[in-house]
């Protein structure tokens, strides 16, 4: 069974949504520790409420971002982790990240991309006035959102709808597709090592 790290920012609804999915039977992993850049989000508590090992730290409170990946790149080789998955993770992910765990760092991002990349994209999307909008599924790499895409999937965007609706709706399509793509991804690599 894969073992994968979760790293979150904020109140873990797709964190949430991933433990769902293990605990129904649905997601084949293990989620063997929860890295949190914020000390009194609520994702903590919910990872606690589950068991599940929480590393937080505050990255101000060092001189670089190597020197907290690091730390990080440790704390995810004592828990033999397979993948890294971000779920609300509000950081760029730096170079010692990623050569540690190359094409293994897993990113949901609430759009279609190559469209609304980086911050605010569901408030992007519907300032520009899109009928169509969606879930991108991608590895990561050095750039903002740049990375290969995995899985994609569309989510309609109604006249009369608002932020909040959209928001909505992206956010009721995310912790549905995020567990479902995992898993495949879980098997895939289970069959490519068993080959």
């Amino acid at each position: 069974m894969r073992r994968i790290a979760i790293f979150a920012s904020g109140t873990g609804s797709n964190f949430q949504a991933i433990v769902d999915a293990i605990q129904k039977g649905n997601l084949q992993a293990t989620i063997a520790l929860l890295i949190c850049d914020k000390p009194e989000a609520p994702v903590i508590e919910k990872a606690q409420k589950t068991n599940i090992p929480v590393f937080t730290f505050s990255p101000k409170e060092f001189a670089s971002k190597a020197i907290f990946e690091s730390i990080i790149c440790e704390q995810l080789q004592e828990a033999k982790v397979d993948f890294i998955v971000l779920a609300g993770y509000m950081r760029l992910i730096g170079p010692t990240l990623l050569q540690a765990y190359p094409n293994k760092i897993i990113n949901l991002h609430p759009s279609l991309l190559p469209a609304f990349p980086g911050k605010e994209a569901i408030k992007q999307a519907v300032q520009a006035g899109v009928k169509i909008t969606g879930i991108t599924i991608h590895y990561v790499d050095e750039g903002m959102d740049t990375g290969p895409i995995i899985a994609q999937e569309a989510v309609e965007i109604s006249e009369d709808d608002t932020l909040f609706d959209v928001e909505r709706k992206i956010h009721q399509v995310e912790h549905i597709f995020y567990p479902q793509t995992l898993q495949k991804l879980c098997l895939r690599e289970y069959e490519e090592e068993y080959k």
